[in-house]
């Protein structure tokens, strides 16, 4: 069977990625592609690398020209989503790529996006234990947050399985620049970016915060709290999270490698790396994979997990398309790969 889907938001990064796994989904049918202000405009101009797709035109984000479609990808910015998705029918899958859904406490979403809460969609990260069973046969998606993703998949097996003290998270994770989207800001032009890194959202401030711990809280009764702080760092693309929390009595490597391994054992997008092997950004590079390593730091008493994926493949389009493959009872690996670019 195949599906026809529309891309809203076709000129982003976020919708430039989604375009471009689809194109090698063998299900798939690429249908409208809407936008905003490139309206009237050929893909081709903003989207130069989807060759097949070049000379399609963007037409307005409406629920007119997202009509008549079986998958619908919202790729727009926080707060654009929800309007558009309560215009489409119920039978229609729509993925939001964007954080409409994604937290669950109201007052949570208020106090970090400052509107008001739309509702809480089936979470599109499937290595959450009992994630796949809810994500199975739902019209409604909600992508999780890159940072969220990277910080999850670095930390469950720890939390899950009570190794650390989930109260005393630390997070440091460096994003490359398509983090932030496409839209022309002063800090993010090149001779900002080039040759320096810097860290934002500090003190518990950055929207992904809320969801690090809804998720992490998914898997554990204990306490969560989590302090994250996000680096911003001169490469297109790419999340190297670092994660560590004070382990448990009588946790050490050997118990925290065989745990991970046990998680992951049959993901097949996340990989616990050989011993002495560490995650690198560049090995994921336009891949779904997620590569993980974890080591006991016994001089500090602290426990070090690492975790590296493409903020935009399997941090958002990769994700995405994974949980829509589950949605529509498809191969989970439909159109995604695990193979990276190089060099």
């Amino acid at each position: 069977m195949t599906y026809t889907v529309a891309v809203a938001g076709c000129t982003g990064y976020a919708g430039g990625e989604v375009l471009r796994l689809l194109l090698q989904h063998p299900e798939m049918k690429i249908g409208a592609l809407t936008g905003n202000s490139s309206v009237g405009d050929l893909l081709g101009m903003h989207q130069p690398h989807l060759a097949p797709l070049a000379d399609r035109q963007v037409v307005a984000t409406t629920p007119e020209n997202l009509a008549g479609h079986d998958v619908v990808f919202l790729a727009l910015p926080h707060g654009a989503s929800a309007a558009i998705a309560e215009q489409l029918p119920a039978e229609v899958l729509v993925v939001d790529a964007g954080a409409d859904f994604r937290l669950e406490d109201p007052a949570l979403w208020e106090r970090f996006y400052g509107s008001p809460h739309a509702g809480t969609w089936p979470y599109g990260l499937p290595e959450l234990p009992g994630q796949r069973e809810k994500l199975a046969g739902t019209r409604r998606i909600a992508v999780p947050g890159c940072y969220p993703t990277s910080a999850t998949l670095a930390l469950l097996p720890a939390v899950a399985s009570r190794l650390v003290d989930a109260s005393q998270l630390s997070i440091v994770a460096a994003s490359g620049v398509s983090g932030a989207g496409k839209t022309a800001k002063p800090h993010l032009i090149g001779a900002e970016v080039m040759g320096n890194a810097t860290a934002y959202g500090v003190g518990g401030v950055h929207r992904h915060t809320p969801e690090i711990i809804q998720n992490l809280s998914s898997v554990t009764s204990a306490a969560v709290n989590v302090s994250f702080t996000p680096v911003l760092v001169p490469m297109p693309r790419g999340i190297l999270a670092t994660c560590s929390a004070p382990v448990l009595d009588g946790v050490d490597t050997a118990r925290a490698r065989q745990t991970y391994k046990e998680t992951y054992g049959d993901e097949p997008f996340v990989d616990v790396l050989p011993e002495g092997s560490w995650p690198q950004t560049a090995a994921v590079l336009g891949s779904n994979r997620t590569t993980v390593q974890v080591v006991v730091d016994d001089a500090a008493g602290r426990l070090i997990a690492i975790a590296a994926l493409d903020n935009l493949t399997k941090g958002t389009a990769g994700g995405a398309i994974q949980s829509m493959n589950i949605a529509l009872g498809l191969p989970e690996a439909a159109g995604l790969s695990t193979l990276g670019v190089a060099p």
